[in-house]
């Protein structure tokens, strides 16, 4: 492990492309490609004007419009970030399947098909194939190898292409993509509803395209303050008979698998990624509220079911898709002390692509991670760093928390549906990004809030790797979700530091910055296809992981944690009874009674990946 060179911090920012180059630089061309159904896919083509010279295809295939549409009409920027504009590819834009102007049905997260035999059909890896194949037949002035990119829905179009990728794929940069919208992302976090995402995303994604058209359809008018909209919506039902009045097909199909059935598991697309030929650079976001477990989730499928493919993963302190957006030196409040998009950009994905696209020379990283906190790029060999050690953080009497266990105890509190907690401290429509490092103190205080707190550190503390929660629990009801943030404390009266990076810690004295948050749905404690209720005030032990931490506590910050059973509108509220909570009416929300157990036979607690 080491920290990166000084160069990759102090990356330097190329000036965005602008219309007025990429038209003095590329042709366009626009066509419907062929796939092997007959189904039509309509597809924008960059090429640089330049002769003499051939140019590899580096593509983006989205559910988002390839606009805008028109052979003189030009995209102002090319490619993931300026430099590849102006460096020279073949950049190819693709409408998938039954959005804008491509012919077909849309199918949410297509499933993948048997490319073979008698079952054999067409999915998003064939149309990447067979869109690879068209380019390499009928445009000119290539040099015989492809590259994909995407970011989240246009990531999991990415990854799709991994499976039985076309031999002419060389490189693709799956990022933020979307592998299980049921087990972690955006959608379900361990069964619990992300409610204010979802409905934010369908309400206005979600309308189906019967023939191609351009046009997106007008955007839901949501009000300003999400909380007040979405306890007024009620159960989740309403939305429908309110609002989407049928014409919302994925919200239905939502509502009818409340659990990890076929449906689900169709749209894994996990298991097929096996002997994949293209290297890969996988992107996520430490801070990222959507495809955060997507980007992990690949980066170790493939170690495991592909150990021969050539893999890159980075992991930076970014919202979604936050790396798109330089400088990426902050996200809210927290201040990350440099430049990290630009970093990315310029030191990263462009040399990806270059080596594996243009022959270019450089090394290949395995891992380069950012770790917050300390506020530094470190270099890995694998994720999570192998010379991790865990250690357990107790839950204590009075709001303590230990290394050690203390004496049996429990503590109490009550959770009402009608009066959730809320998730941030601010007016939002949906989820607002900054969620993620927001401070928790607006919290700390609710009666429905338990909050523990360790003794100041007496050296630096860094965590890199997945966070396990390990708790016993019981109930008044017989369902609960039960929700866990782990913050870092900063010291009420925190001076400046001489000896931190820059911008680090200034201004904050006595934040209470969210590291990591994540829920479980109580019923789904053993399974996520086969729920189970609570027995009424008896003892259950739930465990589920957090997603990766790889942050610094420094010397002096406090270890805090909180645990609560609502977390709105975050998640939709559980009514706290079993029962199927997409179809709950008004009338089964209950308050209940919570208990926390801790000390002897019931150590609640935090299993944490210590880096030495």
């Amino acid at each position: 492990m080491a920290a990166l060179a000084l160069a990759l911090i102090m990356a330097v920012r190329l000036p965005a492309q602008g219309l007025d180059y990429v038209t003095a630089h590329y042709t366009k061309q626009e066509a419907l490609i062929p796939m092997r159904d007959g189904v039509r896919l309509f597809t924008a083509i960059y090429t640089p004007k330049e002769r003499g010279r051939s140019f590899p295809f580096l593509m983006e295939r989205t559910p988002y419009g390839v606009g805008p549409y028109g052979a003189r009409a030009f995209m102002p920027d090319l490619g993931p970030s300026a430099r590849f504009g102006r460096e020279g590819f073949i950049f190819v834009y693709q409408d998938v399947r039954g959005q804008h102007m491509s012919e077909g049905t849309f199918v949410d997260l297509t499933p993948v098909r048997p490319h073979a035999g008698a079952g054999a059909g067409v999915d998003e890896s064939t149309d990447t194939y067979d869109t690879v194949a068209w380019l390499l037949q009928h445009v000119p002035g290539h040099n015989g190898r492809v590259g994909q990119w995407g970011v989240s829905y246009p990531g999991f179009y990415a990854a799709a292409g991994l499976v039985d990728a076309h031999p002419a794929m060389r490189a693709v940069s799956p990022q933020a993509p979307v592998l299980d919208w049921f087990q972690g992302d955006d959608f379900h976090h361990h069964g619990a509803l992300w409610l204010a995402h979802l409905f934010t995303f369908i309400a206005n994604f979600g309308h189906p395209r019967p023939t191609p058209s351009p046009v997106d359809p007008p955007p839901f008018p949501q009000a300003r303050d999400g909380y007040a909209f979405f306890l007024d919506l009620g159960p989740l039902g309403n939305a429908d008979t309110r609002y989407f009045k049928g014409g919302i097909p994925f919200w239905e199909q939502v509502l009818a698998h409340g659990t990890d059935d076929a449906f689900w598991r169709a749209r894994d697309l996990r298991p097929h990624l096996r002997d994949v030929r293209p290297a890969v650079l996988t992107v996520g976001g430490w801070f990222d509220a959507e495809n955060l477990f997507g980007s992990l989730e690949l980066y170790h499928t493939l170690a495991r079911q592909s150990p021969d493919t050539v893999q890159e993963l980075v992991m930076g302190p970014w919202s979604h898709g936050g790396w798109e957006l330089p400088p990426g030196d902050r996200l809210g409040d927290i201040d990350f002390g440099s430049a990290t998009a630009e970093s990315f950009q310029a030191r990263l994905e462009f040399p990806f692509f270059m080596r594996h696209l243009k022959g270019a020379p450089g090394p290949e990283p395995r891992v380069t991670v950012f770790e917050t906190g300390s506020n530094r790029w470190l270099t890995l060999d694998a994720w999570p760093p192998a010379d991790t050690r865990p250690m357990n953080l107790f839950f204590q009497d009075g709001g303590r928390l230990g290394f050690e266990p203390g004496p049996a105890g429990a503590d109490a509190y009550p959770s009402d549906p009608a009066r959730p907690v809320p998730y941030y401290d601010g007016v939002t429509p949906g989820m607002a990004r900054e969620y993620m490092t927001a401070d928790q103190r607006f919290c700390a205080k609710r009666p429905d809030v338990l909050a523990y707190t360790s003794a100041p550190l007496e050296a630096d503390l860094t965590l890199a790797g997945p966070v396990q929660a390990d708790l016993w629990v019981s109930t008044s009801g017989t369902d609960a979700d039960w929700v866990v943030k782990l913050i870092d404390g900063y010291p009420p009266d925190l001076p400046p530091d001489p000896g931190a990076p820059p911008g680090v810690f200034a201004l904050l004295a006595g934040y209470q910055q969210l590291v990591r948050g994540d829920a479980l749905r109580g019923k789904f404690r053993d399974s996520l296809e086969r729920p189970e209720p609570f027995v009424p005030g008896q003892p259950t032990r739930v465990r589920f992981t957090l997603e990766d931490v790889c942050h610094t506590f420094r010397r002096g910050h406090r270890l805090m944690i909180q645990v609560q059973s609502t977390w709105f509108p975050l998640m939709d509220r559980n009514p706290q009874v079993f029962t199927d909570i997409y179809q709950a009416g008004p009338d089964a929300f209950q308050t209940a009674e919570q208990h926390l157990y801790h000390g002897g036979a019931r150590a609640s607690h935090l299993t944490l990946p210590v880096l030495p």
